[in-house]
């Protein structure tokens, strides 16, 4: 057996019958987390083999095999830390079918020395069990024990504690007794506390500065979670994969408000690395805050140095162990919306896998959006998509998204021919790509923003030939100069014609009425009832000085910092500022999470609207101040929701009407909002319409790579 970058080379020989025998036991045995795309047989002479060897690796080829994401610890490995004595209480067990992967790997081919754990050799037993072919750790790369591997220490004020025993102990006392530590995990630092002390928790969130998003939550076992949580039969099958996503549920039991701002969701995940289930033997929780190791808007901390400036005063305990983490990733997070898991964010336990494509993205590089960054390079007919990196905004996510770019570069062998990016000039992303595009004399393809996210769920699908897009997101640079967002497109993978759009409005503040949903339910108001309207109408401005409301009236008037919008994201935030749900936002999508949470779900009418060039909501709006004083927030919210939909639906029958065109995309990052999406679809499917939404990439701007690869590589095609 011969491991290149392309593939696995075996030659085996014998009686046909025997080979092909071998062939199917290759595919019917193959570890759960493997999977073969491809494989062929060639007839070559004999060479006389009398036992099995694997040959040195070698790097021919120019096409790389898949690496292999981080795989959570299996039921084999975790029984070793109770029986196998030399891993007994292990925190880094491991075997072929569990452990790191991507996290540790900086070159290919996938060998020992190409990761991290190069600098520890194996002791004797370790090097038996790596050598020995009947063993499942045979050529597991970062195969170690208590005697051989990277051990873990704890360290705090009063000093450093060795011994996985002693640093459980002192760990047990901290969460016990309302403390929190940093711990250092797969792809970087988690922060741990008791998830069920209200007080911890209030005080783990003040020290990381996060208001008020949400924090996941890791349960001891799934029984934990069916107790707080409602689990479908598919929420467990993702829950319990090797992958280990926080899966998004809705809460059953009561637990602190802290953990999730009463949004009545819980972002659950099971214990994923041998050291998270010791920690649950010895804490009496059953439920830890597991959140991201970073100060609020940075990328998650990999780097021990880096921790013990930054988390360490945060919670005075810091859990490490002496491997350096090469590739960061934080955890993954997805949602069952219509049936399917979608994903919220890609990255640990996803990250590398690339989503196969209909066409030769060979060369590409997709730099991605400014926020929710991931960017993606084409190798063949693969898209290669990166970790969630995070809002380039924030130059420690920008450092972080091009020291990703030349990993990725050096680790797939990519040398990039073309570059797309969005149309946004500003955009860091897009500042890159045209740097690079400068640098390198290649090409460079802009992408309109809500073009790519159609464009991604087109490339998802395998889908050519002209679509109905309907993207709906919170901002994107259009072609006219505006910012975008509730758009009804006609598209295919080349090209678009705006077709409608929800009515402009002004964003009195520009990005600041984002954070603000006041401003944009005073803007949807002024627009409306001009400057006649009465404050005390809705519940948007309690507690706003009337001299700000005077000021947002007056830059409307005069067009300062008041740029149009037809965002989605914007009307859902001006309506949840009208029910009082959220006036100021504390976090990115408060305002429509609310409104999503209060949501009836048991409403089946919708209130007016209009439609003429664009969709105009003034007789939905008339109709929600109404009824702020007759009915439940619930009900109006319900009301809402429908009649985004319906006049979608609207929409889309014209197109249909007009351009003979059957299928409906939906993508961009309101249709995160379960309601919406699952509403739109039932929508959409009854009246015979073919619906495609996003499942192998976010729907946010996570996966508007995706959309920029498809699109450039069709326009490349083209101008060749």
């Amino acid at each position: 057996m011969d491991n290149r970058i392309n593939g696995v080379l075996i030659t085996a020989e014998g009686p046909e019958e025997a080979i092909l025998r071998f062939r199917d036991e290759i595919i019917r045995q193959a570890p759960p987390a493997s999977n073969i795309k491809d494989l062929t047989l060639s007839e070559i002479p004999v060479r006389g083999y009398r036992e099995f060897t694997i040959a040195p690796s070698t790097t021919e080829g120019s096409l790389i095999t898949e690496i292999s994401p981080d795989i959570a610890v299996c039921s084999e490995c975790l029984a070793d830390m109770d029986s196998d004595p030399s891993r007994i209480d292990y925190p880094l067990v491991n075997c072929t079918n569990c452990g790191p992967r991507f996290t540790i790997i900086e070159n290919l081919p996938y060998d020992r020395s190409s990761t991290s754990m190069r600098g520890f050799s194996m002791c004797p037993k370790c090097s038996r069990e790596y050598h020995d072919i009947t063993d499942r750790r045979f050529h597991a790369q970062p195969v170690a024990c208590n005697n051989c591997g990277p051990l873990y220490s704890l360290e705090s004020g009063d000093g450093i504690i060795t011994g996985i025993r002693n640093i459980l102990n002192e760990l047990s006392g901290i969460i016990d007794s309302g403390g929190s530590v940093a711990l250092k995990g797969q792809g970087g630092y988690h922060l741990l506390c008791n998830a069920l002390d209200p007080a911890a928790v209030r005080q783990l969130r003040i020290r990381k500065r996060r208001d008020q998003k949400p924090f996941a939550v890791m349960f001891r076992d799934m029984d934990t979670i069916e107790e707080y949580c409602h689990v479908s039969d598919n929420d467990k099958k993702e829950l319990a994969s090797w992958r280990r996503p926080v899966v998004i549920l809705d809460q059953k039991k009561t637990m602190p408000g802290e953990i999730n701002s009463r949004l009545g969701t819980i972002g659950a995940i099971l214990p994923y690395m041998p050291v998270h289930y010791l920690i649950f033997r010895v804490v009496h929780t059953p439920a830890l805050v597991f959140t991201s190791g970073n100060i609020s808007e940075e990328p998650v901390i990999k780097d021990d140095e880096a921790a013990r400036k930054i988390l360490m005063p945060v919670t005075g305990n810091l859990i490490s162990y002496n491997r350096d983490i090469v590739n960061r990733a934080d955890d993954s997070v997805i949602r069952e919306i219509a049936g399917t898991h979608r994903f919220i964010r890609r990255a640990r336990g996803y990250v590398p896998s690339p989503v196969d494509l209909s066409f030769s993205a060979e060369g590409i590089l997709a730099t991605g959006a400014e926020l929710k960054n991931c960017f993606c390079i084409g190798k063949g007919q693969q898209a290669i998509m990166s970790q969630h990196i995070g809002d380039l905004k924030n130059i420690s996510a920008y450092n972080f998204f091009r020291e990703t770019a030349e990993r990725f570069r050096k680790l797939f062998l990519f040398e990039p021919s073309l570059v797309a990016c969005d149309m946004h000039p500003d955009y860091l992303s897009s500042q890159y790509a045209a740097s690079l595009s400068g640098q390198k004399k290649i090409p460079l393809v802009k992408v309109q923003h809500h073009h790519a996210h159609i464009a991604s769920c087109m490339a998802e699908y395998n889908l050519k030939g002209k679509v109905i897009g309907i993207s709906f997101d919170g901002t994107g640079y259009g072609t006219d100069g505006n910012i975008w967002g509730g758009e009804f497109l006609v598209a295919d993978e080349n090209e678009f014609v705006r077709y409608s759009h929800f009515d402009y409005v002004p964003m009195p503040g520009g990005d600041k009425a984002a954070g603000e949903p006041w401003r944009m339910a005073f803007s949807y108001l002024y627009k409306y009832r001009g400057g006649n309207f009465s404050p005390s109408e809705t519940k948007a401005f309690i507690g706003i000085p009337a001299r700000n409301l005077d000021i947002a009236g007056e830059m409307i008037a005069k067009g300062i910092n008041s740029p149009l919008t037809s965002a989605a994201g914007r009307l859902f935030d001006a309506v949840s500022a009208m029910l009082g749900l959220c006036i100021n936002a504390s976090f990115d999508s408060e305002a429509p999470m609310r409104l999503e949470a209060a949501a009836a779900k048991n409403i089946k009418d919708h209130y007016p609207f209009r439609i003429s060039d664009v969709v105009d909501f003034s007789p939905a709006i008339d109709a929600i101040i109404n009824d702020i004083s007759l009915k439940e927030i619930s009900y109006i919210s319900g009301m809402f929701h429908n009649t985004v939909a319906k006049a979608s639906l609207e929409i889309a029958r014209r197109i249909r009407e007009e351009e003979g065109i059957n299928r409906v995309v939906l993508s961009g990052g309101v249709f995160q909002n379960r309601y919406l999406l699952e509403k739109l679809t039932e929508l959409l499917s009854a009246d015979g319409f073919g619906v495609f939404s996003n499942r192998l990439v976010p729907a946010n701007d996570g996966g508007i790579a995706l959309g920029q690869l498809y699109v450039a590589s069709e326009k490349n095609k083209i101008c060749a």
